[in-house]
């Protein structure tokens, strides 16, 4: 079957860099950035565990972590009908429909859905900020994905606590003027925070990025990794981010 014959109007299909995968989007919605990918490579899924990736968009999460890791199956669950549609069709085209489900459905029904402690890791590249703010359409697809309209993070960890098994792991990207929320929402459902890395696009800079790692029922002990910075004075990727970006193989 010819590409095209894969895609809707306006719809791309862009290069993963990862076992030859690829992945739809329509560039006039909402495209996947580079906290998807950086939180693909904090996140740590062992053989054999079962994932959840909460809010998925277009399913770049469990695409990049099936190529990265030895996961057994992955599960994105995502509420914009337009981003589960593309998101499957990258699936198919893939032919991963045997390691990857696409679920249409709300973060806030997730527990309801899937049932209690059924995941062993649960990821999420949420919405950074809060509902309003001069929003010209509550309902678009990037403000929903970037505005937390249609759920907030106390419901996205409260709901991640409800289906991830006690010593489960949960992975977040978010914005560092949030992080007293993300901890204080974390230990109110007993997620306890064991990782924190900052992102710098350049060394020197304030950091524009925070990835996060808890674990259900864990001791408190946070490790915080050394600081992960995007970009060279020169404007290069450094080797770091090229490493997560492109390279090959399982993690």
């Amino acid at each position: 079957m010819k590409i095209d014959a894969w895609l809707k109007d306006h719809e791309r299909l862009d290069d993963l860099h990862r076992n030859g995968y690829r992945i739809i989007q329509d560039p006039k919605g909402f495209c996947f950035g580079a906290d998807a990918v950086l939180l693909s490579g904090f996140a740590r899924v062992r053989k054999g565990e079962n994932v959840l990736d909460m809010g998925t968009g277009t399913g770049i999460i469990p695409i990049l972590l099936e190529a990265r890791t030895e996961g057994a199956h992955f599960t994105g669950l995502e509420i914009q009908e337009e981003s589960v549609d593309m998101a499957r069709r990258s699936v198919a085209f893939n032919a991963l429909e045997d390691k990857i489900d696409i679920v249409f459905g709300d973060i806030k029904q997730a527990g309801a859905r899937f049932g209690k402690q059924v995941f062993d890791v649960v990821t999420s590249n949420p919405p950074y900020m809060n509902a309003g703010g001069g929003l010209q359409n509550a309902m678009d697809t990037k403000a929903v994905a970037r505005h937390e309209i249609l759920c907030t993070l106390e419901e996205i960890i409260a709901q991640t606590a409800e289906v991830l098994r006690v010593g489960g792991r949960f992975y977040m990207v978010h914005r560092p003027h949030r992080l007293a929320d993300i901890f204080v929402m974390l230990r109110v459902y007993k997620l306890e925070p064991k990782r924190l890395r900052m992102v710098h696009s350049y060394e020197g800079k304030a950091p524009s990025m925070v990835l996060v790692e808890a674990a259900k029922g864990g001791r408190p002990f946070l490790k915080v990794d050394a600081p992960l910075v995007i970009y060279r004075q020169n404007g290069e990727y450094t080797q770091e981010i090229m490493d997560i970006y492109y390279g090959d193989g399982k993690a």
